[in-house]
């Protein structure tokens, strides 16, 4: 065994807050529910026109819960944003996440202080099995069954400035930043394929498949 669930999150808007949840539906594309809205910018003149707003425009964004609190954050910034919902999800790569939480204590020691998992938007927050050593990069092609449901791990999640928001404030913290990238080749995480879908609990153990 790797190790246990810990926790399950969705985002039912795309760049807003967490979900956290004590039953996870797992779809062939993903979560169900995640990130199944987002906003578009609509200012014609803005380098994103057209495309989804996220918390690389406005560090805010993810400390809403509503859309009617990210328009206003939109409009305080000058932007109009419209909400979409034609997909199923709205996602950057691959549909799930998953961090272990010893890679979150690898980012600690580093940083010199404790880091919140929720600051990389993980699907799933792991607790390692004590013999787990493994690295991102050495996840890759490995199939995992996590509950009744099975993950191919596709690659490691390289990140972007967003893990260095505050979750509560928005407040950007450089130094997170250059220890993510100098400290961990700016990888939290890696990124999963549904292969079976089904049902995730909190406790569901994580194992080879």
């Amino acid at each position: 065994m790797l190790g246990t669930v810990a926790a399950l999150y969705r985002y039912p808007v795309k760049a807003l807050q967490a979900e956290a949840l004590a039953r996870a539906e797992v779809v062939a594309s993903g979560f169900a529910g995640d990130r199944g809205r987002a906003l578009f910018i609509q200012n014609r003149d803005h380098p994103r026109a057209g495309k989804t707003y996220r918390g690389k425009e406005n560090r805010l964004l993810h400390t809403v819960a509503s859309i009617a609190d990210a328009e206003d954050l939109a409009l305080g910034a000058g932007l109009t944003v419209e909400v979409a919902n034609d997909r199923p999800h709205y996602f950057d790569a691959e549909p799930v996440s998953i961090v272990f939480d010893t890679w979150i204590r690898e980012l600690e020691a580093l940083a010199g202080r404790e880091v919140d998992p929720l600051r990389f938007r993980p699907n799933i927050v792991a607790v390692a099995a004590p013999a787990f050593a493994e690295s991102e990069q050495q996840l890759v092609g490995r199939r995992l069954r996590v509950g009744a449901v099975t993950f191919d791990v596709v690659s490691p999640i390289t990140r972007c400035v967003t893990p260095s928001y505050d979750i509560a404030t928005g407040e950007p913290d450089v130094a997170l930043h250059r220890t993510i990238v100098a400290g961990r080749g700016n990888i939290m995480g890696i990124y999963c394929r549904v292969i079976v879908p089904g049902t995730i609990v909190p406790g569901a153990a994580i194992e080879p498949a």
